[in-house]
């Protein structure tokens, strides 16, 4: 495994992030476990996790199953870094979501809880709070650093101008800040590239892209379609047909390369200079052993720019659509 830094910070994290979505409402308990033991088998020691994963039914599942893995012991937790996420609604009453001081010290404590660990290493604000001050925000978090509760913070889903609207509140504080942007960025949703890359670059912040695959539909879905092994329906099959000539394009560069589609999907990210880590959010054994080839890809620069004529990306903004 290769391993990185988290953006201008001196935390080294795997080139791939193991994303824990899924465990709980699609992946059973057991397999959850052998799946986080074979990430720290491959040395990939980043897990993303948050408070909501489990389901609306069962908010906090997620954090529960890995918790009872460190409670294994074996270094599971001290070779983890660990990283959860605050933002969403836990419950139904006033002041159970979103970024107030109160929410976050009660989310914060919940998830130690849940988690069986007495830190977190990245706490991530999943979206942007547009009701709460940075500054309540920032107190909340510099008080939990103080008490050893977290060590570094994120955001994701955020625009370009948030990053900068927290970096400035935090620059004013003389404290750290946002270290990582979670987005949703892959080869087919490139709109980060506009203006939230050039942001998280000035300020120093580690991308960390969500569905790299784009729902699946970059690891080889035209193929197969055709071999009945995957039936598509409503937005999929919509987009789909409106990209099939691109999918199609793709699959066959991948072919020729020697690859399989999702392999070159996550070998592209890990070839962007913002990147940190992509998510991966294996369901099955098998998805994670396919995920940790694309390390191992290398991408010349005409394949980059092949990449870029089947799906094209964004200049900064506004050069984009301006001078």
């Amino acid at each position: 495994m290769q391993f990185t830094q988290l953006g201008r910070t001196g935390l080294k994290v795997s080139r791939l992030c193991l994303g824990t979505m899924n465990f709980g409402p699609q992946t059973e308990e057991s397999d959850a476990h052998k799946i986080m033991d074979s990430a720290h088998d491959n040395e990939i020691n980043f897990f993303d996790t948050a408070n909501g994963y489990g389901g609306a039914d069962h908010r906090g599942w997620t954090e529960e199953i890995i918790g009872r893995w460190f409670a294994g012991g074996g270094g599971r937790r001290e070779r983890t870094v660990l990283a959860t996420k605050v933002y969403g609604d836990m419950g139904a009453w006033p002041n159970e979501g979103k970024l107030s001081a109160l929410n976050i010290r009660r989310a914060l404590d919940a998830s130690l809880k849940r988690l069986q660990t007495d830190y977190v290493d990245l706490y991530q604000f999943h979206h942007v709070d547009r009701l709460t001050p940075w500054e309540e925000i920032w107190q909340a978090v510099e008080t939990a650093v103080q008490q050893g509760k977290l060590l570094y913070s994120g955001s994701s889903n955020f625009a370009g101008w948030h990053l900068a609207q927290a970096q400035e509140a935090a620059n004013r504080r003389g404290y750290l800040g946002l270290v990582s942007e979670q987005s949703l960025y892959n080869l087919v949703e490139r709109s980060i590239e506009l203006e939230v890359i050039p942001a998280a670059q000035h300020y120093g912040l580690g991308i960390i892209p969500w569905s790299p695959l784009h729902g699946g539909l970059l690891g080889g879905v035209i193929k197969k379609s055709n071999e009945g092994v995957r039936r598509l329906e409503g937005r999929s099959a919509q987009f789909v047909e409106k990209n099939r000539d691109k999918l199609t394009a793709y699959e066959e560069l991948a072919a020729e390369l020697g690859h399989e589609p999702g392999d070159l999907a996550l070998a592209w990210l890990l070839h962007q200079p913002a990147v940190t880590a992509p998510i991966i959010g294996p369901r099955i054994q098998e998805q994670l052993d396919g995920a940790l080839r694309a390390v191992e890809i290398t991408l010349d620069q005409a394949t980059l720019d092949k990449l870029d004529e089947i799906f094209p990306g964004h200049k900064t903004a506004p050069e984009d659509y301006a001078w």
